[in-house]
């Protein structure tokens, strides 16, 4: 899927939507949808969150946009007082959690059993072992998790 209509395309059957379902979600007529899906036209810059909502994805998502896989650097390189725990959830519901922390406070928020968000998409990851891998030099897109719910969660750190 390299192109914005090519994914518009593959969200859209994959969410079981017709061009005209689609098109009367967005408020446009079926052809504008068949011209972004040919990359003929794109869709308007407001009509890219709608999509994305539509859709259950990101913008980022939508639009191509990708973070680098995680990489590691020497674990001496790594200062733990810099480094930021990005959590982003997006609940089948269609909210959305972002979640961006320096990671000391977010190792003593997220270590508190009390402590619950993103619903299903997080409940089983261990963020001790996240922090850990921190520790020895991970850096980047740790995890990407899809729950059968269809609750998505991402966790970088940077």
């Amino acid at each position: 899927m390299n192109t914005l209509g090519q994914r518009i395309a593959y969200y859209r059957k994959k969410g079981g939507l017709t061009q005209e379902e689609l098109a009367e979600k967005c408020s446009v007529t079926p052809q504008a949808v068949s011209k972004w899906e040919n990359d003929i036209s794109a869709p308007d810059i407001t009509l890219i969150p709608v999509l994305a909502r539509i859709f259950n994805i990101s913008c980022d998502e939508l639009l191509g946009a990708t973070r680098e896989a995680a990489s590691a650097v020497p674990g001496e390189l790594v200062d733990l007082n810099r480094c930021l725990l990005k959590i982003r959830v997006i609940s089948s519901d269609g909210d959305t959690i972002n979640l961006n922390l320096p990671l000391s406070v977010a190792e003593l928020f997220l270590s508190n059993p009390d402590v619950s968000i993103g619903g299903d998409a997080l409940k089983k990851i261990d963020f001790a072992e996240i922090v850990g891998l921190v520790k020895l030099g991970a850096i980047g897109k740790l995890i990407e998790v899809k729950s059968s719910g269809g609750d998505t969660a991402e966790i970088w750190v940077e």
